[in-house]
C-alpha cells in the first residue's frame, strides 16, 4: 500500500511538471502569435504540424504509444492556436457526420466548427473569410470519388492544404439500445449500401429508409423511440443515442478521405502529394502524350479521375494525384514538360500526406 502511494505522488508530482511545460509551450505560442500577425502570416501550418508529429513519434522511447502521441499533441497544438486566434473551421454538415468527426481529428476539439449546407457553402465560407479552412469529403474506398467536390476546384482559387483519412465504422443505434424496439431504420444511402447484407442477415423484418445525411438520421432516432439510425460514434454523442450493435459494416478497411481547403500554400515535408486538373485535346493519344512526362520521370502517380467539361461537349477534364510537393526539382521539371502537352491545368495543391 505504501508503494502505491508512492506511486500515485510520483504521477502526480509528473503531471504537475507537464501541467508547469504545458504553460511555458502556451508562452512561446503566444510569442510566436504576435511575430505571425506583425508579418500577416497564417497562425495555422500543416507543414510544421506534421514536422511536430513526425519529430515526436521518431523520438518516442516507450512506454507511451506512439498512435497515442497525435491525438494528445493534435489537442495541445488546437489549445495553443485558441490563445492566438480560435481556428473556425467550416465542414460540409450538418453537425454528427463523418465530415464532422474529420474536421476535429485533424483541427482538434478548441477549434470552431461551422456546419455548412453544401460543398459550395463550404468553399464559399473560405472564400469569404467566414472560415478559416474548410473539410469536404473527396472520396471513399468503397463509393468512389465525390464529383461535386472535383468540379468545384474548377472554379476556386482556394487550395488544397491537406488531407484526412477517417476509417468508416457504422453502428446501429436507438434511444433504447434495445434492438426489439426498433420499427424502422434510417440512415444516409452510402450508409445503407455498406451495412447491406448485415442488415439483411440481422433484421430482414425492419423497413430501411434513405435519408440526407447520417446526422439526419441520428435525430430522427432521437425524437422516436421507435427508429434508429446507422451512423458515426460521433452521431451517437450528439444525439445522445445507445449503440444496439456495433460496426455493422459489411466489408473492413472502409476509408473516405477529405480534403482540407484554404488559401495557404504547404511548404514540402518530405511526404508530399501534389493534385492537379487538367484538359487535352480531343485528338487520339492526347492523353497518354501527357501523362508520359510524369511517367519518363518515374513519378508515382496515385490517382486519376475523370469528368465532363462544361465547356465543350465531349471533352473532359482529368484530376490527378501524384506523389511529391510541387517544390521538388522533378516534380518541377515533369509539370512543366506536362504543361505544353495540355489545353488546360491548374494546380490543385502540395500539400502533406494524410495518415491512415
Amino acid at each position: 500500500m505504501k508503494r502505491l502511494d508512492e506511486l500515485r505522488h510520483n504521477i502526480d508530482a509528473t503531471d504537475d511538471e507537464i501541467l508547469r511545460l504545458l504553460n511555458k509551450r502556451a508562452e512561446y505560442v503566444i510569442e510566436v502569435g504576435k511575430i505571425k500577425q506583425k508579418s500577416n502570416r497564417p497562425l495555422y501550418v500543416p507543414s510544421r504540424e506534421k514536422a511536430i508529429y513526425d519529430r515526436l513519434v521518431k523520438n518516442n522511447p516507450g512506454p507511451f504509444p506512439a498512435n497515442a502521441l497525435r491525438s494528445v499533441f493534435r489537442e495541445i497544438i488546437s489549445a495553443s492556436l485558441s490563445l492566438e486566434e480560435v481556428q473556425k473551421i467550416s465542414y460540409l454538415g450538418p453537425e454528427g457526420t463523418f465530415t464532422h468527426l474529420a474536421g476535429i481529428k485533424h483541427f482538434g476539439l478548441s477549434s470552431k466548427m461551422i456546419s455548412a449546407r453544401s460543398i459550395p457553402e463550404v468553399f464559399e465560407d473560405v472564400e469569404k473569410r467566414r472560415a478559416d479552412y474548410g473539410v469536404i469529403p473527396i472520396e471513399n474506398s468503397l463509393e468512389g470519388v465525390v464529383n461535386h467536390t472535383l468540379d468545384m476546384f474548377m472554379d476556386s482559387d482556394l487550395n488544397i492544404c491537406g488531407e484526412i483519412f477517417i476509417e468508416v465504422n457504422h453502428n446501429l443505434m436507438n434511444k433504447s439500445g434495445v434492438c426489439e424496439d426498433i420499427k424502422r431504420i434510417y440512415s444516409h444511402p452510402h450508409a445503407i449500401a455498406q451495412c447491406r447484407n448485415w442488415l439483411n442477415n440481422n433484421v430482414p423484418g425492419i423497413q430501411v429508409f434513405e435519408v440526407e445525411s447520417t446526422a439526419k438520421a441520428a435525430e430522427m432516432a432521437s425524437k422516436d423511440s421507435s427508429s434508429a439510425a446507422i451512423g458515426s460514434e460521433m452521431a451517437e454523442i450528439v444525439y445522445s443515442l445507445k449503440v444496439v450493435h456495433r460496426g455493422i459494416e459489411d466489408f473492413v478497411n472502409n476509408f473516405t478521405r477529405f480534403l482540407i481547403i484554404g488559401d495557404v500554400k504547404p511548404e514540402n515535408t518530405g511526404n508530399d502529394k501534389t493534385s492537379l486538373v487538367f484538359s487535352v485535346t480531343h485528338e487520339a493519344g492526347s492523353l497518354y502524350s501527357a501523362l508520359k512526362a510524369f511517367a519518363g520521370s518515374d513519378i508515382n502517380m496515385t490517382k486519376i479521375e475523370s469528368r465532363p467539361s462544361k465547356l465543350k461537349t465531349w471533352e473532359y477534364v482529368f484530376y490527378v494525384d501524384i506523389d511529391g510537393h510541387i517544390s521538388d526539382p522533378m516534380i518541377k521539371k515533369a509539370i512543366d514538360s506536362f504543361a505544353w502537352n495540355v489545353s488546360f491545368f491548374k494546380i490543385l495543391g502540395s500539400y502533406p500526406k494524410g495518415e491512415k
